[in-house]
């Protein structure tokens, strides 16, 4: 099946609003380039990738309204914001393209996130192995790093998790390899549940996941719940993900913009105690301890 391709320059301050409007536009996947088309790697860890210019390059479907992502582009009202480029390409070039670009990157002091045949040369690492997709992670994305990077500071040995908005698995699968004996998996689209199953096999963790859609989520209570996704729909998800953490449980929110870090902080503010606990171009990582002085939601 063919894909059409976006790609929009701006300035580097600009990059995180212009990738979430792609992404509400239905983007399947939105990655960064500088201008000269180089691709981005996750950096060192402490250390953030500047460029005088950035190209934003999301995939649709083929079939994606022109029209509509232009008009939500349009909507930025931002003059530093290029005319966007339409282009059709086939699948196999696509994907061949990140085969090609992906090397192993590392996220904090063990954990990395490789291709299925790389090779990873620090003696204690934590690898998670994956054949990279077109809807799906592969941590290059600024969120999932800060997700990543929460994830091998935690330490979740023994512990049960929730990735609520699981896409391919990758944060939970990077928990059962550090050590957590169960993942719960949720994701509203079919095939990311596929993706995430494919992955844990891969992986060699698939007897420690299992996968739902959101209205047969387990009950919990879960001792870790990760979230990426985006603010809206984290904010419309308050009550459901806390009725399902008991006192004391951690949590980390991603997929949030720094300025709407407020809104997500209030809206979990009567079952959590979070804080803004990471940066990343623009996308900021709330986390923070479920408490109990409140009942648990319905």
């Amino acid at each position: 099946m063919p894909w059409l391709q976006v790609k929009v320059d701006t300035e580097p301050e600009h990059a995180a609003a212009v990738e979430e409007a792609l992404t509400e536009a239905g983007a399947v996947s939105v990655t960064l380039e500088d201008a000269g088309d180089a691709p981005i790697l996750e950096p060192e860890p402490g250390t953030t990738p500047l460029w005088s210019a950035t190209r934003v390059i999301a995939l649709f479907e083929d079939a994606a309204d022109r029209d509509r992502i232009g008009a939500t582009l349009a909507g930025l009202h931002d003059e530093t914001v290029s005319e966007p480029v339409f282009e059709q390409l086939p699948d196999r070039e696509w994907e061949r393209a990140w085969m090609d670009d992906w090397q192993p990157l590392r996220f904090g002091p063990r954990l990395w996130v490789a291709p299925v045949d790389a090779t990873v040369e620090q003696a204690d690492a934590v690898v998670v192995r994956l054949d990279p997709g077109l809807a799906f992670g592969t941590g290059t994305h600024a969120t999932t790093a800060l997700c990543l990077r929460w994830l091998d500071r935690l330490g979740p040995a023994g512990s049960s998790v929730l990735d609520f908005g699981c896409g391919s698995g990758i944060l939970a699968i990077a928990a059962l390899r550090l050590g957590a004996r169960r993942a719960h998996c949720v994701d509203i689209d079919p095939q990311a549940l596929e993706a995430t199953r494919a992955n844990a096999d891969t992986n060699e963790v698939a007897d420690g996941v299992d996968t739902a859609e959101p209205d047969s989520m387990a009950a919990g209570p879960f001792d870790i719940v990760l979230a990426n996704i985006l603010a809206g729909p984290l904010v419309q998800s308050a009550r459901t993900v806390a009725a399902r953490q008991a006192a004391g449980g951690r949590i980390a929110l991603a997929g949030i913009l720094s300025d709407q870090a407020a809104d997500v902080v209030e809206a979990y503010a009567p079952w959590y105690e979070l804080s803004v606990s990471a940066e990343q171009d623009g996308w900021v990582l709330v986390s923070g301890i479920r408490t109990g002085s409140d009942p648990a939601p319905a």
